[in-house]
C-alpha cells in the first residue's frame, strides 16, 4: 500500500526520496513528466492523482476519482486533452476531465480490460480484454462512440502498444503471440509475429530504430525489426 520515489545520487545509487501510505493497495500507476502529475489506480477503483513538487523530495494530493467499481487496470493521461483514462477489473472504460474531475463517459467491455492505448490526433482509444478482442472507440468531451471490434488471438489481450507514426497497433497476449495491426492502411491486414513461449507481458516501440520489444513471461525479451517484410495472416 506503499508509493517510493526513489532518486538516483551522483554515485548512481538510488536513494528513496518520498514514502507515502495509500489506503488501498496500489494496482497501476502514470507518470507525466511535463507536469509531474503522479495517477495512482488502486484496488478499490479509485485513482488518486498527486502533483510532485521539483525537488521530488514532496507529493501533494490534488483529486481523487470513484472511476470503478473494483480494481483499476489502467491509466493514462492524456495532457492534450485534459483527459484521465481508465480500465478496470468491473470491465468498464472510463475517462475523467483532469482539471474538474468529473467523469465524461464511459464504455462497457465485454470482458475485463488489460490493454490500453489512445491516438492523440483521431481521439480513438484502442481497448485489450482477456476474451482476445480489441475494442476501438471514437471519444468526444463527453460521449463515445465504437468504431469497431477485432479479433485475432485465441487467448487474451495482455498488451498494446500503438505507433502513431505508422499508425500500426501491436497487441500481445496470453497466446504467447503478438499481432500487428495496420490501423492507417484500412486494408485489414495483421502480422502475427511468435518468439515467446509463454504469455506476452508488455509491448514498448522504438520510432527512432523502429523496433518492437516484447517482454513475455517465459523471461524472455525479443526485439522486432519492423522493417522486414513478412507474410500476412488470415484477413481479420
Amino acid at each position: 500500500r506503499t508509493v517510493r520515489v526513489w532518486l538516483k545520487r551522483d554515485s548512481g545509487q538510488y536513494w528513496p526520496s518520498i514514502y507515502h501510505a495509500m489506503p488501498s493497495p496500489c494496482s497501476c500507476m502514470s507518470f507525466n513528466p511535463e507536469t509531474r502529475r503522479l495517477s495512482i489506480g488502486l484496488d478499490n477503483g479509485t485513482i488518486s492523482e498527486f502533483i510532485l513538487s521539483e525537488d521530488y523530495n514532496k507529493m501533494t494530493l490534488v483529486k481523487s476519482y470513484q472511476a470503478h467499481q473494483s480494481r483499476v487496470m489502467m491509466i493514462l493521461f492524456v495532457l492534450e486533452m485534459e483527459w484521465v483514462l481508465s480500465t478496470g477489473q468491473d470491465k468498464n472504460f472510463t475517462w475523467h476531465c483532469s482539471e474538474s474531475g468529473q467523469r465524461l463517459g464511459g464504455y462497457r467491455t465485454s470482458a475485463g480490460a488489460c490493454g490500453l492505448q489512445f491516438d492523440v490526433e483521431t481521439r480513438h482509444v484502442f481497448v485489450g480484454d482477456h476474451s482476445g478482442q480489441v475494442t476501438i472507440l471514437k471519444l468526444e468531451q463527453e460521449s463515445c462512440s465504437l468504431v469497431t471490434t477485432f479479433k485475432g488471438h485465441t487467448g487474451g489481450v495482455t498488451a498494446l502498444c500503438w505507433d502513431p507514426i505508422q499508425r500500426v497497433l501491436f497487441s500481445g497476449s496470453s497466446d504467447h503471440s503478438i499481432i500487428m495491426w495496420d490501423i492507417g492502411g484500412r486494408k485489414g491486414t495483421a502480422i502475427e509475429l511468435q518468439g515467446h513461449n509463454d504469455k506476452v507481458q508488455s509491448l514498448s516501440y522504438a520510432h527512432h530504430t523502429r523496433q518492437l520489444i516484447s517482454c513475455g513471461a517465459d523471461g524472455g525479451i525479443v526485439v522486432w525489426n519492423m522493417d522486414v517484410e513478412r507474410q500476412e495472416v488470415n484477413t481479420w
